[in-house]
């Protein structure tokens, strides 16, 4: 009888302590698991920083580059330059569906 009330009081106090430390635990787990995202967005943020220092760079020391990205992004022509465009697929299909 006396075993039984030690082995019921164990139990209790095992279960009174899972109540009381599982909710901290499963919080500190997802504090981990935050913190661990946290750090691979770093990383990417870090990473994408060093590609854009490098553009910086290279805008302010490479004329050539400059130049080749205007051209690109803004549609920049030289003096005397012609610029052939061939037509879209959609203006293409869109002129098929006239006829």
């Amino acid at each position: 009888m006396e075993r039984n009330k030690v082995a019921l009081a164990a139990g209790l106090g095992i279960a009174v302590l899972i109540v009381i430390f599982l909710p901290g635990f499963s919080e500190m787990q997802r504090l981990r698991e935050e913190r661990d995202d946290a750090r691979k967005r770093i990383a990417l943020l870090e990473q994408h920083n060093d590609i854009l220092r490098e553009e910086v760079r290279r805008m302010k020391q490479d004329p050539a580059y400059v130049e080749r990205k205007a051209r690109e992004k803004l549609g920049i022509i030289k003096k005397g330059e012609f610029v052939y465009k061939s037509p879209s697929k959609k203006e293409t299909e869109e002129g098929q569906g006239s006829r």
